[in-house]
């Protein structure tokens, strides 16, 4: 046999069975490196091979299962070892070799049988940066992602946990599993597990959403309110996220597979033990330090170490506090005074000002009734405005302090928030601690010399105030009011509403007709501005006259009718009725017959149909004489002056008036 050819046959034989015994050795945790069992081996197949009879040998290397068996049988026959393979752990030998099939039995019961989209538990044996190495038992190691273990952040080498099998081998050889799906396929038995059982779970905080926080549990998207991640409400939510946190399941919606949960729930208990033991220990009256926890509009809630008080708004300080930031800030730490608590109700009442000193005990006792003191407006109301004197000492001042106007307004119409002003004390009450203020003091009382001033006959120009259904309130002065009755508006007018002659806030002429300096009320007129045009009317208006008058106004029982010089007459239905029978209509021009004038009631009866029925009646014949003569020409002046003017209602002109008057008794003495 050649070199050559027992070269080739010792290398394949070499090359098979290193690799049986290297296999063979690494399955049994043999500590024998491959290059050791290399060199042994090749060693002893060539001393075996020189020994025999190469023809033999070539014979038989037409079976590759007879040489490695020949092989197997030289190796165990060899006597040149450097090794003592006996004392190895495994107890097994290079003389022990087994053929394939008995070592791939062997090897193959040290795999596990898995199968694809299966959930298998696996065993982490190495771990980077970015991937986590498991054993499945399986003849490769599979890898999953470090990002699927965010949740446990405490993983490490060792541990046990399960991954869903994707794919046995990929393109590359690898096996691929996924922790995630693993957790997603049981994660709802877990989930409902967990609620049923009351269980602490571990979730991953993954990202901010409106009104909490969206929370990993067992690969499920749960929900985390705002409200239910710490007993302490939370301010930035930020500093959560990518955090791992134990929460406890609170509720789930099957329909919608909705989870949330709740870490505050975790710590209530325990606070709730705690707010009992503190609460057991507290006192009225006992000063305790605690932090700011929260601020409202309304007041401050202390924490005091487990359980928490509240400091109205008004227990913050003496004086006047618009909101609570303007005294303490959040996490600010401060002593307070305990005022009251409830026991059931676990409510606590704190104060803060009732660690100082009353400002009233530090009050001026020089201070009386009838001084002037300077402050500033710190509220308003309608009724009135709150003046600080000092910090924690007010005073008030009624709205019927700031003038001596009868007529009551809005302190807003007279002061506004921050003016600094001056008042006089009314009242001063230091048991009570109120005090009474007044403005209007610091001017004289106009009703103090009201007769030297406002005497009655004086003319004066008022503003009107106010409406009433019997006259108008007017003001000639502040703190100076009077009333003007509804019938001394006007002589000839009959008027049902003030809103007819006149408007709120426009000025009016006006007369004092009384003084009532007791009751300050002055008793006013306009009509009185004028002389009384009834005396005038008595001699132009004579029962029988006929005058030409405008219909203003018809309603039920008759018709309001404008004679000249402004007066008014009243003319019943029945005394409308025209020549033609038809009746008479607004606006429409016709001759009235005087029936009835009464200077007192100021009244004055017409009658159109009188006028045509007379008109029949009188003979038309005119009888000339010179005495006749002399009383047409009076008659006809008479009723030429009458006739001058006939419009709608006026006020009239009173002189006129007066002048025809004188001229009729000049016509009169002349007869």
């Amino acid at each position: 046999m050649s070199d050559k050819f027992k070269e080739k046959k010792s290398l394949e034989v070499i090359n098979q069975d290193n690799a049986l015994v290297t296999e063979n050795y690494k399955q049994k945790d043999e500590f024998y490196s491959e290059e050791e069992v290399e060199e042994e081996l090749e060693e002893e197949i060539e001393e075996e091979i020189e020994e025999e009879d190469f023809d033999k040998v070539e014979d038989e290397l037409s079976d590759d299962d007879d040489i490695l068996e020949i092989a197997k049988k030289d190796v165990s026959n060899a006597s040149t070892l450097d090794f003592d393979w006996d004392n190895t752990s495994n107890e097994v030998g290079l003389r022990k070799v087994r053929s394939n099939k008995e070592l791939e039995e062997i090897y193959d019961k040290t795999l596990s049988t898995v199968a694809e989209s299966e959930v298998v538990d696996g065993t982490v044996i190495s771990m980077t940066a970015r991937e986590v190495v498991l054993n499945i038992g399986y003849k490769s190691e599979g890898i999953v992602s470090i990002n699927e273990f965010r949740y446990n952040p405490e993983l490490k080498i060792g541990d046990r946990v399960e991954v869903f099998v994707e794919n046995k081998e990929d393109k590359t050889g690898q096996l691929i599993l996924s922790h995630k799906k693993a957790r997603a396929l049981k994660s709802w038995d877990r989930v409902n597990e967990a609620l049923e059982g009351n269980e602490i779970v571990k979730g991953f905080i993954k990202c901010r959403t409106k009104g909490g926080m969206i929370v990993d549990v067992f690969g499920i998207e749960a929900f985390l309110p705002g409200s239910q991640i710490d007993v302490k409400p939370i301010r930035d939510y930020d500093i959560f996220v990518s955090k791992t946190m134990d929460f406890k399941i609170v509720k789930i919606n099957h329909e919608f597979k909705n989870v949330v949960v709740s870490h505050k729930a975790l710590i209530e208990a325990e606070l709730e033990q705690q707010k009992k033991e503190i609460i057991s220990r507290l006192e009225k009256g006992q000063v305790l330090e605690g932090t700011v926890k929260n601020i409202t509009t309304y007041g401050v809630f202390i924490d005091l170490g487990g359980v928490d008080g509240l400091i109205h708004i008004t227990d913050l300080s003496w004086g006047r506090v618009t909101h609570p930031e303007e005294i303490v800030k959040l996490d600010q730490k401060l002593n307070v005074v305990i005022l009251d608590f409830d026991d059931e109700k676990k409510r606590i009442a704190l104060g803060l000002k009732q660690l100082t000193p009353h400002p009233w005990d530090a009050l001026s006792a020089e201070l009386s009734v009838g001084d002037k003191i300077k402050g500033r407006v710190v509220v308003l109301a309608d009724y009135g405005a709150f003046v600080e004197i000092a910090t924690g000492v007010e005073g008030l001042i009624h709205v019927s302090e700031m003038s001596w106007s009868q007529h009551l307004r809005s302190a807003q119409e007279f002061l506004k928030v921050g003016d600094e002003i001056e008042a006089v004390i009314l009242t001063l009450d230091r048991e009570e601690r109120k005090m009474s203020l007044g403005i209007k003091q610091l001017k004289s009382d106009p009703w103090e010399f009201i007769e030297e001033k406002y005497y009655a006959g004086s003319k004066h120009t008022a503003k009107v105030r106010n409406f009433t259904n019997f006259g108008v309130f007017v003001e000639i002065e502040e703190g100076v009011d009077g009333l003007i009755h509804i019938s001394d508006l006007s002589w000839t007018k009959k008027i049902k509403h003030p809103a007819e002659f006149t408007a709120i806030n426009n000025e009016i002429e006006v007369t004092v007709l009384e003084i009532d300096k007791e009751n300050r009320r002055l008793s006013l007129g306009h009509k009185q501005l004028e002389e009384n045009p009834w005396d005038v009317f008595e001699t132009l208006f004579n029962i029988d006259t006929i005058h030409e008058g405008t219909i203003v106004n018809i309603f039920d029982k008759g018709a309001t009718v404008a004679l000249p010089y402004g007066v008014e007459g009243f003319a019943s239905l029945r005394h409308l009725l025209k020549e033609d029978k038809e009746q008479a209509k607004v606006d429409e021009k016709l001759e009235f017959k005087v029936i009835e004038f009464s200077k007192a009631a100021k009244r004055i009866i017409l009658s159109h149909t009188k006028v045509w029925e007379d008109k029949k009646k009188t003979d038309d014949k005119v009888v000339v004489s010179v005495s006749g003569d002399k009383s047409k020409k009076l008659t006809t002046l008479s009723q030429k002056k009458v006739k001058i003017n006939v419009e709608k209602t006026t006020l009239g002109d009173i002189t006129d008036l007066a002048n025809l008057k004188s001229q009729l008794e000049e016509n009169e003495d002349t007869e």
